[in-house]
């Protein structure tokens, strides 16, 4: 059997002989061109094209440092590195032939037992795009063959199971979306947008970017994805998308090459005040770029791997000449590209190049003069990553060249021979390798064979020369100390605008303090309205989803920002409402003791010993009591008031209630005595009284007792009527046992009005009976009409309604009963005779 792998000459490379050979994949040009097979002929050649100077810059850095290797004489002493490199255009079906070609190498036949040997290099280095190395990776992985890229950032590249030889030196993009989501969030930004290149590095960078932006709460106004070969119009579509929203903020998971296209349609369509947030995939990539192409990227913000110069590779890009690399096609075609002229060689294979100019090159062109357009790259990372690459596959083989036999790493503790090694040996030392680099830095690979992240936060500002100027105005290092990874000087930045204020990128404004965000339907969460909280609840958080309900006892203040404590009201002494009840109370005890001072002054007077005194002065020290009983209802609740108020209201009036009830009897009785035979006075006697009026309020008082026992009144914290407002009240505590003692009194009150109203009409020139009639009326209807204004009343003024109306009802009494008698007997005292007294029947 014989293996044939690819013509030779179908790509473009560049070679140095050594004891161990080094490759390496780099996309010295942008483009590629070729004709579709007809597949009726062998497959034409694929050319290409616009050579890349950045990549012949990555190129030479590794000749570079393989050459540094070589002369150092403690790493890989007396070994001489080689190198094999090749050209894949960017292209994944390149690289993976160039994958191939490193490890079959390039004969033209190659027999079938030469086809399971060893690989033709040690290690790859390349490729500098996802796509491309993943195509690579897949390739070599199966000969077990380590690859190291200097410029892959996929995440997708860190599974081991997928690549099990892939290595890298620059850091996985999902470190690179985690910080572009922190920058996001870091500037107050929740509504933007996003460009991606429609390659593995951004389709899995933005994902990744969106999942982390998502959980903290950030918005995607739009999402656009495009390829550089897409048609003119679908980039076109998207340039008016980001016209039209109403974001300026754009979040660009690009490619150089891609950035170049959008650029130049951005600026067609004169489409300015777009605020960057950038990747390392074209941040600093490009240095070729017109005037109007740098405007468009003023104040582009993002992270780029650590920008280090490298002592002694600018004298080696310097060096470069075609003299002394003639048969190199690379060297031909960068002169060509740098100085825009023509190197015709006779012996050279014609390579279709957009930089091949027809002026010829004199062979006296310098490097020296061209520091804007060539040296500054070397300062943008990419360099360094190729250069750790090419030394840590050195190191490893180094470790390799020091295993001691019996102590190795392999079946029977064995060491590989330098001079004859799989590549899978070469992978486990890969794994294991660690070495401080130049620079200081510490170089080795976790796990997943991706090194510590490290990130120079970088903006991109116009310098006075009207050009593009690359500022540090951050970092983040992965191996600090948890909090001390990130530092980012806001000051430091100037934005699109040129100016140093932050943009406000956000769908909706902040929610204040004291409002509620509302979604709105069918937009994203970032996309709201604010909304006041409701009474009694509070938001004290900027853009608080939901309002908090105060605690019970607590209310909103006015900006619904803070619960303050609820208003506590109840009938105090010291306001108006409440000093005008203890003046109308004291008012009428007043009188209700002057009453009493005036039977006693006059007790010997026919019309006080007609209208029996002792029931009388019993009635007014009850009236006396029913007054001041008013002042319990006033001030603040306690146990013992509530308990008191309540109690003493209702066996103070069944004692006045009584007390009418047995003047009323004995009216009754008085005019049935006058009939021959009648013997009720000797029934109804003063004794007789005294017992009545004890027994009926010795009732209400066992009532009232049995109410204390089993479920007296106390005090509650009313918060149902007012929202805002505390009533202290007392509740009642045994509904059965209120009802009880109320409808007692009720049920007194009646009797005594039914009867006083059928003794009315009786024949006496004094009949007590009708002014008892008047005076329970008028207790009555107080009574009836203080039920609704009882329930309707608010607050402290249902205390207050139910204090009047013991004190109307009262005054009625006392009015009633006692002011015809004093007006007698102050005002008229010639009437208070006996002679006056007497009537048609006489009046005891």
């Amino acid at each position: 059997m014989v293996c044939t792998p690819r013509a030779k000459g179908d790509l473009p490379t560049l070679s140095e002989d050594g004891d161990i050979v080094v490759g390496g994949i780099f996309a010295a040009h942008l483009d590629v061109i070729h004709d579709f097979p007809s597949f009726a002929v062998s497959p034409p050649d694929t050319y290409c094209e616009s050579f890349d100077i950045a990549s012949f810059r990555l190129m030479q850095t590794m000749i570079f440092a393989i050459e540094e290797i070589n002369r150092s004489k403690t790493v890989l002493p007396n070994i001489t590195l080689g190198y094999e490199i090749y050209d894949d255009c960017s292209i994944s079906a390149i690289a993976s032939k160039a994958a191939l070609a490193l490890v079959n190498g390039e004969q033209e036949l190659i027999e079938y037992p030469e086809c399971k040997g060893s690989s033709n290099v040690a290690a790859i280095i390349g490729c500098d795009s996802s796509t491309s190395s993943i195509a690579a990776a897949r390739t070599v992985g199966t000969f077990g063959i380590p690859m190291i890229s200097y410029f892959a950032t996929c995440a997708c590249l860190s599974d081991k199971q997928e690549y099990p030889t892939f290595f890298r030196t620059i850091p996985s993009d999902k470190y690179q979306s985690k910080l572009l989501a922190k920058l996001v969030k870091t500037f107050g930004w929740n509504w933007i947008g996003t460009v991606r290149s429609n390659t593995d590095y951004g389709n899995f960078g933005m994902r990744t970017f969106i999942e982390e932006a998502q959980k903290i709460g950030v918005c995607i106004a739009y999402s656009e994805s495009f390829y550089r070969t897409d048609p003119a119009d679908k980039i076109s579509k998207i340039v008016q998308v980001m016209r039209e929203a109403t974001t300026r903020v754009v979040v660009g998971f690009l490619q150089k090459r891609d950035m170049r296209v959008l650029i130049q349609e951005i600026l067609r369509q004169n489409v300015t005040g777009i605020q960057w947030i950038g990747t390392e995939g074209w941040l600093t990539g490009d240095t070729l770029i017109s005037v109007e192409g740098a405007k468009a990227r003023v104040g582009a913000i993002g992270p780029t791997t650590r920008r280090i110069e490298l002592a002694g590779l600018r004298d080696h890009l310097l060096k470069i000449h075609p003299s002394r690399f003639p048969d190199s096609i690379f060297v031909k075609e960068f002169w060509e590209s740098l100085f825009s002229c023509s190197l015709t060689s006779d012996d050279t294979t014609e390579i279709r190049s957009s930089a091949f100019q027809e002026r010829p090159c004199s062979g006296n062109e310098h490097l020296d003069g061209l520091e804007n357009t060539y040296l500054p790259a070397i300062m943008d990372g990419s360099s360094y990553h190729v250069y750790k690459a090419v030394y840590a596959v050195a190191h490893a083989l180094d470790d390799m060249l020091s295993c001691e036999e019996g102590n190795g790493p392999f079946i029977n503790n064995t060491c590989a021979k330098i001079s004859s090694f799989q590549p899978w040996q070469l992978l486990h030392y890969l794994h294991s390798v660690n070495f401080t680099a130049r620079t200081g830095e510490i170089v080795y690979f976790d796990e997943n064979g991706d090194p510590v992240p490290m990130y120079d936060l970088i903006n991109l500002q116009m310098n006075a020369e009207g050009s593009l100027e690359v500022v540090k105005v951050g970092y983040y290092d992965g191996s600090a100390a948890e909090g001390q990874e990130f530092v980012l000087n806001i000051g430091d930045i100037v934005w699109s605008s040129s100016s140093k204020q932050i943009p406000r990128a956000v769908c909706s404004e902040h929610c204040s303090r004291g409002t509620r965000k509302v979604s709105r339907k069918g937009q994203p969460i970032c996309c709201f309205d604010c909304a006041e909280c409701a009474d009694g609840e509070i938001s004290n958080t900027t853009d608080s989803p939901d309002c908090i309900k105060c605690p019970l006892d607590y209310w909103s203040n006015q900006q619904k920002d803070r619960c303050i404590p609820k208003k506590i009201e109840f009938l105090s002494f010291q306001e108006v409402l409440g000093f005008v009840l203890v003046a109308l109370a004291a008012v009428g005890a007043c009188l209700a003791l002057g009453t009493v001072a005036a039977f006693f002054r006059y007790r010997e007077t026919p019309i006080v010993r007609a209208n029996n005194s002792e029931l009388s002065f019993l009635l007014l020290f009850a009236l006396t009591l029913c007054f001041l009983c008013s002042l319990t209802f006033i001030g603040k609740p306690t146990r013992w008031s509530c308990m008191f108020r309540r109690t003493a209201f209702g066996i103070v009036f069944v004692l006045c209630i009584s007390c009418i009830l047995g003047k009323t009897i004995l009216v009754v009785i008085a005019f049935k005595a006058t009939l021959p035979n009648n013997n009720l006075m000797n029934w109804f006697g003063p004794m007789q009284q005294r017992l009545g009026v004890f027994g009926l309020t010795f009732l209400q008082g066992s009532i009232c007792t049995i109410w204390l026992i089993v479920s007296p009144p106390y005090p509650v914290k009313n918060t149902t009527y007012y929202r805002d407002i505390i009533i202290l009240e007392c509740d009642v505590g045994s509904l059965k046992a209120f009802y009880f003692v109320s409808s007692y009194i009720g049920l007194l009150s009646t009797i005594c009005f039914l009867l006083a109203f059928l003794a009315r009409k009786l024949p006496d020139n004094f009949n007590d009976a009708k002014y008892i009639t008047f005076s329970m009326l008028i207790f009555c209807a107080v009574w009836i009409t203080f039920i609704p204004a009882y329930v309707s009343s608010p607050g402290k003024y249902t205390v207050a309604v139910e204090a009047f109306a013991i004190w109307a009802s009262s005054f009625g009494l006392l009015v009633c009963i006692f002011a015809p008698k004093c007006y007698i007997i102050l005002l008229k005292p010639e009437n208070n005779t006996k002679k006056n007294m007497m009537g048609k029947w006489t009046s005891l």
